[in-house]
């Protein structure tokens, strides 16, 4: 009786393993085109979505980076691509030549969907940055430009991010080349209210600030400066202005130079999304990828394992 037992228990229990095993998230989640800087939300729809910037192949480089796609899951598995949803050439105030369509965002506020979009408005590209905003009435599609928000952008200040409090004031953070800035944004989602401010104290800040808020603490994970691999850093907060708390690193290299995530609630669960280059080997050929994300009793983050 005790081997019939054993056997019935080893038998469910390899059952299950396979049965995960081959349901499971595969990484990268995206192997049709190659994508990267992965901003990921939930929408009314109760559908995950992932707004990410596409690596243009054959290669040439980062400045050729354009046509954003935008990507949604209602179980972590099974992921539909929306299609392009903005290119170069639909920006009227951008850079003549096109290109240069980098890490974007995406935010909610009263029926309408505001995607942003850093984007140099001048051949002179790394000095004429803006961040630039198209709007629609869908989380997937029909966007169009709208133009870019007054007073932010210059020298290397890219990477936007835009965090709406539970008393619906929004936030707009972005920075590049060491630097972070953040000011709150007017009702409206296309300028801001006040000063921008620079965050300080940012332990080996590179670019790509993310925020999320979890049981009260405000998180800002970004990029740091490591070289040649960069990792993802974290800070928390009891206000999304700050003053930051530097907490370490939760995703360590991922095999490719760049390192540029998100970090969403799910179903319960929360998801921490970055790229690699795991499809190509080339740097400038990077793919998506999502891995789940825990938390110790005192809310720091355990470190990301990365799964293929």
């Amino acid at each position: 009786m005790k081997k019939v037992i054993v056997k019935t228990v080893l038998f469910w229990g390899l059952w299950a393993l396979f049965s995960h095993n081959t349901s499971a998230q595969k990484n990268p989640f995206i192997t049709h085109m190659f994508t990267a800087d992965p901003s990921a939300h939930v929408w009314q729809d109760g559908r995950l979505y992932v707004y990410a910037s596409h690596d243009v192949s054959p290669p040439r480089g980062c400045d050729l980076m354009d046509k954003y796609h935008v990507f949604s899951t209602d179980d972590m598995v099974n992921w539909k691509d929306h299609g392009e949803i903005l290119r170069a050439t639909q920006v009227k105030w951008g850079r003549p030549e096109g290109g240069f369509m980098w890490a974007p965002d995406c935010a909610y506020k009263d029926g309408t969907y505001y995607f942003y979009f850093p984007h140099p408005s001048g051949s002179d590209w790394n000095n004429t940055w803006k961040i630039g905003v198209a709007t629609s009435k869908k989380p997937a599609s029909d966007f169009k430009s709208k133009g870019y928000i007054p007073g932010v952008g210059g020298f290397a200040m890219i990477d936007p991010s835009v965090f709406i409090d539970d008393d619906g004031q929004a936030y707009l953070y972005y920075g590049g080349g060491g630097r972070c800035q953040v000011s709150k944004l007017n009702d409206n989602m296309m300028e801001i209210d006040g000063d921008l401010v620079d965050l300080k104290g940012l332990e080996d800040f590179h670019e790509a600030p993310w925020i999320f808020k979890r049981n009260g603490i405000y998180y800002l994970t970004y990029s740091d400066n490591n070289p040649g691999a960069n990792r993802l850093r974290y800070a928390t907060s009891s206000s999304p202005l700050g003053p930051w708390k530097n907490q370490g690193i939760y995703l360590e290299p991922t095999g490719s130079d760049t390192s540029h995530g998100s970090v969403v609630e799910y179903k319960g669960k929360w998801y921490a999304f970055y790229h690699n280059m795991a499809l190509s080997n080339q740097g400038n050929l990077r793919s998506i990828c999502v891995d789940e994300l825990f938390f110790n009793p005192d809310g720091t983050i355990k470190e990301v394992i990365q799964t293929k």
